[in-house]
């Protein structure tokens, strides 16, 4: 060990630290939480009689759930992130893998404990969530594998909503109200998220090839080329746009224009983003330019299930136009431009 990792090694910061929050913080990727929480919020949306403040309150740990994922996983991926992303505070060895293994552990049972709360099915869905994070490294390394394992978590945090929405409307009227949810809607969504986020994952591949192929992780790009992988993606693009179409159509009429309005727009803009991404993703030869096609892939999944979210929850519109701009906001702060 030379001198200057040891140096680094005997500073990491202490658990209980302000530094020790900070790293942590960055660790999380605060700009995609909204990627979580727009996922449980979509679900919630599909569920009437969902009081929005008890949505609003489960909605947020929707929100930190994806972050105490995403260092969970990235206690595991410390060979590949050494290359791509050297800026990592686990990389630099600001902060004890171990304390960032606990903190986010800690995190997601209390996101867990949340949900449960709010309906007890939530409880084994939950744990299936927690095991698929932390295998999730493995399945990086099959070329096939790990875009959809890790959509299939995704999509459970989306059922979870639903399950956290019927279990507040119980609470809320004291009657039974699953029944009352449109299949095609609840099918439309799911498609949405399955199919929108396995496409982010499999984009985000597109700005680790050099890594991913030097540290063993042999993705898709890796393994078909970055043309093959971008017709694929494709592929996903469109059945994303199709399921997000489909629950669209199935929301009930809402109270007035205006509202309907901003959902059309919602989903209007995700469709642009999304067509923006897909010629951009056929453009990529190296992984420093991939964000550009990336970043828009995200804002795609973000608009149409905040688009869907709307048509069902009109009365949520103002609270999810407020949520969108706070993603674009946090997305332009991100605090390397080329890791999404």
């Amino acid at each position: 060990m030379n001198t200057r990792m040891a140096t680094a090694l005997a500073s990491r910061a202490p658990l209980f630290s302000a530094r020790f929050l900070h790293a942590y913080a960055v660790t999380m990727r605060p700009y995609l939480l909204f990627v979580s929480g727009i996922t449980g919020v979509a679900g919630m949306a599909l569920v009437p009689g969902v009081p929005p403040s008890a949505a609003l309150v489960v909605g947020a740990a929707f929100f930190l759930s994806y972050g105490f994922g995403q260092a969970l996983t990235d206690c595991f991926q410390m060979d590949t992130d050494s290359i791509s992303a050297p800026w990592r505070p686990l990389v630099q060895a600001q902060v004890r893998r171990s304390h960032v293994l606990s903190v986010s552990l800690a995190g997601l049972v209390l996101v867990g404990a949340a949900l449960t709360l709010a309906n007890p099915w939530n409880l084994p869905l939950v744990a299936a969530m927690i095991a698929g994070l932390a295998t999730y490294t493995r399945f990086k390394r099959i070329w096939w594998a790990g875009p959809p394992w890790n959509a299939w978590i995704v999509a459970a945090v989306c059922v979870s909503g639903l399950l956290a929405g019927t279990g507040l409307a119980r609470a809320e009227s004291q009657e039974n109200v699953p029944g009352t949810l449109d299949r095609m809607a609840v099918a439309g969504t799911l498609v949405t998220v399955f199919f929108g986020y396995m496409n982010f994952v499999l984009a985000g591949y597109f700005k680790d090839v050099d890594a991913d192929r030097r540290t063993g992780y042999r993705t898709m790009p890796v393994q078909l080329g970055r043309s093959a992988s971008s017709i694929v993606s494709d592929a996903l693009a469109v059945a994303a746009m199709a399921g997000a179409l489909v629950a669209f159509a199935s929301a009930p009429a809402p109270g007035g224009l205006p509202v309907r309005v901003v959902a059309a727009s919602l989903l209007l803009a995700g469709a642009v983003c999304s067509f923006v991404a897909q010629v951009r993703l056929h453009e990529v030869r190296n992984d420093a330019a991939a964000h550009r096609a990336v970043v828009p892939v995200v804002h795609a999944y973000v608009l149409l299930l905040s688009g869907i979210a709307a048509a069902h929850r009109p009365g949520w519109s103002g609270a999810l136009l407020a949520f969108v701009a706070l993603y674009f906001a946090a997305i332009a702060m991100r605090p390397a431009r080329e890791q999404v």
